[in-house]
C-alpha cells in the first residue's frame, strides 16, 4: 500500500458509543491496522473491561500483567504497559477485567477524570495516532477518554434506534467540551453493519446524513462474515482477509480520517 505522509503531530481519538454491538471495537482495531498499513504509527489503548480490542490484536489474557488498569491507578507508566502487535507500527495498551472495579477506585483519586490525559503526556509525540477503544457505556472510564482526546469517532449501527442513542452521546460530548475539554469535537460518524439488501439500512443512513451532514463519513462498513470471524483468530480483519469487503471499507475509512485530519491541521 502507498505510504501516506504524517500530519505533523499526534492525534488522539476516542472510538465511542454508549450502545454495545455497534462495531466499536471492530472499528478501533481495523482502523488502527489500516492506518498502520499506510505508514502511520498507531497506539491503541483498550479501556473496555471486556478487553476485546486486546484480544483482537493478539494479546493473550495471560500476557497482560502490565495493562491500562495499572496506568490509570498510577502504578505503571504508559510505556511499561505498551505491547507491540503483529502489525508493524501498531502498539497496544491492553485491558483486563480489573477495569470493572476501576471506576469505584477512581472516584476517590485526585484528577479522577484526567488520569488517562496525564498518562498520555509521556507518549503522545511518539505516535501519529492514538486510538482509545471505550466501554459501551458513559462511565468514568469513558470520561477519562473524552478528557484525553482531541476528537471522537462514533461507530453507528444502521438500525432503528440509532439516532436516539446518538443524541445522548452528542449531549455528553458537548457537556465534556463545555466543562473539561474545550478542544473536544466529533471527528466523524461511521455507519456500520450496513446491509444493502435491507431498506432500513438505507433509511437509517439517510436519516443520519440529514441530521449530521458532513460529519458522517462517506465510507460505510458493510455486514461481513470475514470481519466477524477475524477476532476469534486474534487478528484484525485486514490480516485475516484483506480482500474482503469489510477490510476494504476500513482501508477507505482510514483514508477519510487522514484527509479530515489534514484539513483540520491546515485550517
Amino acid at each position: 500500500m502507498e505510504k501516506i505522509d504524517v500530519i505533523g503531530e499526534s492525534r488522539i481519538l476516542a472510538i465511542a458509543n454508549q450502545k454495545g454491538g455497534v462495531g466499536k471495537t471492530t472499528t478501533a482495531i481495523n482502523l488502527a491496522t489500516a492506518l498502520a498499513a499506510v505508514g502511520q504509527t498507531v497506539l491503541v489503548i483498550d479501556i473496555d473491561p471486556q478487553g476485546n480490542a486486546s484480544t483482537g490484536l493478539g494479546v493473550e489474557r495471560d500476557e497482560r500483567q502490565n495493562n491500562v488498569y495499572d496506568v490509570l491507578m498510577g502504578d505503571k507508566p504508559l510505556q511499561e504497559a505498551t505491547f507491540k502487535s503483529a502489525i508493524p507500527g501498531l502498539d497496544i495498551v491492553p485491558s483486563t477485567p480489573d477495569l470493572t472495579g476501576a471506576e469505584l477506585e477512581l472516584i476517590e483519586m485526585d484528577r479522577r477524570s484526567h488520569r488517562l490525559y496525564d498518562a498520555l503526556k509521556t507518549v503522545q509525540d511518539k505516535y501519529d495516532y492514538v486510538l482509545i477503544d471505550c466501554p459501551p457505556s458513559l462511565n468514568l472510564l469513558t470520561l477519562n477518554a473524552l478528557v484525553a482526546v482531541q476528537a471522537v469517532i462514533v461507530p453507528l449501527q444502521c438500525e432503528f434506534f440509532a439516532l436516539e442513542g446518538l443524541s445522548l452521546l452528542i449531549k455528553t460530548i458537548e457537556r465534556v467540551k463545555n466543562t473539561l475539554n474545550p478542544r473536544l469535537e466529533i471527528q466523524g460518524v461511521v455507519l456500520t453493519m450496513f446491509d444493502k439488501r435491507n431498506n432500513l439500512s438505507d433509511q437509517v443512513a439517510q436519516d443520519v446524513r440529514n441530521y449530521l451532514g458532513k460529519k458522517v463519513y462517506e465510507t460505510v462498513i458493510p455486514r461481513n462474515v470475514k470481519v466477524s470471524e477475524a477476532p476469534s483468530h486474534g487478528k484484525p480483519a485486514l490480516l485475516y482477509d484483506h480482500r474482503c469487503a469489510g477490510s476494504q471499507a476500513y482501508i477507505k475509512l482510514a483514508g477519510e480520517v487522514i484527509r479530515r485530519e489534514k484539513q483540520l491541521s491546515a485550517a
